[in-house]
């Protein structure tokens, strides 16, 4: 390999500007719309996969939104690259003191310059990973202008002058089936191709995917080639054991969430129904992979009978897998040992900016270590092939066709 390819990172996330509900929430919105505020900030506690926040005047100061009765802070450990690693910490922290391509998409694009990366796709952080924050809000009128006036400024502002760079990833309305549905074709018609979607609707108080009601929304994404997100934490409770464990406990656990619910896919009749559906896992890494799957097939062998899936899903689960679901990695060497059995073109790669896990700004040298001893096509493939046939994104297709051709 001479030179590793410039990467197409799949999980980024973006700090919301100030001005987002300002400028694009309709004027008779605002009144009720989310309001930034920068206030002191008192308790701020990660407990049991929850975290404890309080307001205090007299504390650090903060950039919040105040949203009905939310008060949202923007954490350090969330816009921690230009930090050391022991000052990632669960400290409160203004968008002055971030580096400032965590909001700006011109000094974000400048950033992805310095960590070899070309494209990228970013999740939310206020609305949380996939509009947890307006799915639980009181009021749906104003919450369904905001999940529009966000997706408007993710398509049209953040996105918009990056040439393509910045990959837009929109929400749903996760309340209102019929109003998911006409979002999804909304961002279709301009050209959206991606949208966050919780790994565990129930954890939220919502509709099973073995349930059906979802079933409209999962038709649309594969009739729009829509590829549907699911971030680790997108259920809104991370994996725990004690209640009392340190935080790192968590973080150790993440990719728990991820193989649960791609487990729950691969058992739902949801990938047999909608066969050119696809599903991206977003920071769940993939070490894990190929032992979920070597005991789903077991299982449908063994046990389909009486597991209620004899008929729900007539090949072996990992047929799916391979079919329709990607995943991705950052820091995984185990997931690249086992590459053949994760799927060659399966595996994508991220880099996680601006949070705490994030390889910025080293990360072609963590990039480089984990393909070493790779060939070129696979490593093409890892660091953004599959990215780009995954999004359907408008590059290397000079490269694409050459190949056809050759």
């Amino acid at each position: 390999m001479t030179e590793l390819p410039r990467i197409v990172s799949v999980d980024d996330h973006v700090i919301e500007p100030a001005h987002l509900f300002e400028t694009w929430l309709p004027a008779r919105y605002r009144d009720k719309g989310p309001k930034p505020l920068t206030e002191g900030i008192g308790e701020l506690a990660y407990v049991g996969g929850k975290y404890r926040i309080t307001m205090d005047p007299g504390g650090p100061p903060t950039d919040w939104w105040i949203y009905e009765d939310l008060a949202f802070p923007y954490k350090r450990n969330i816009a921690a690259v230009g930090f050391d690693r022991d000052e990632m910490t669960l400290e409160g922290i203004t968008r002055a003191e971030m580096r400032r391509g965590c909001w700006d998409p011109v000094a974000r694009l400048a950033d992805m310059d310095l960590n070899h990366v070309e494209a990228s796709l970013c999740f939310p952080t206020f609305p949380r990973f996939c509009g947890q924050t307006f799915a639980e809000a009181r009021d749906k009128e104003v919450a369904l202008a905001c999940v529009l006036a966000y997706n408007d400024w993710m398509v049209e502002e953040w996105c918009g002058d990056s040439g393509g760079r910045l990959i837009p990833l929109c929400l749903i309305p996760l309340w209102d089936i019929g109003l998911a549905v006409a979002e999804i074709r909304r961002n279709a018609e301009r050209g959206v191709r991606a949208v966050t979607f919780s790994e565990i609707p129930p954890y939220l108080g919502l509709p099973s995917i073995h349930s059906g009601y979802w079933d409209p929304f999962f038709a649309v994404c594969e009739e729009t080639g829509t590829v549907v997100n699911m971030h680790i934490g997108s259920s809104s409770q991370m994996p725990a054991a004690s209640p009392d464990a340190p935080p790192a406990v968590q973080a150790s656990l993440s990719f728990n969430n991820a193989m649960a619910s791609m487990t729950d896919f691969l058992f739902s009749g949801v990938l047999v129904r909608f066969p050119r559906l696809k599903l991206a896992y977003s920071e769940g890494q993939m070490g894990w992979i190929p032992y979920a799957l070597e005991r789903a097939d077991d299982v449908w062998r063994e046990h389909r009978a009486w597991g209620g899936v004899k008929d729900l899903v007539p090949e072996p689960p990992s047929t799916y897998y391979y079919r329709q679901i990607y995943c991705c990695f950052f820091r995984d060497k185990h997931g690249i040992a086992s590459l053949d059995a994760v799927g060659r073109d399966n595996a994508t790669f991220e880099t996680d900016y601006p949070h705490v896990d994030s390889t910025f700004p080293h990360t072609k040298e963590v990039a480089l270590d984990h393909v070493k001893g790779l060939d070129d096509e696979t490593v093409y493939k890892l660091m953004r092939g599959n990215a780009i046939r995954m999004l359907g994104l408008d590059l290397d297709r000079d490269r694409d066709r050459d190949r056809q051709w050759s």
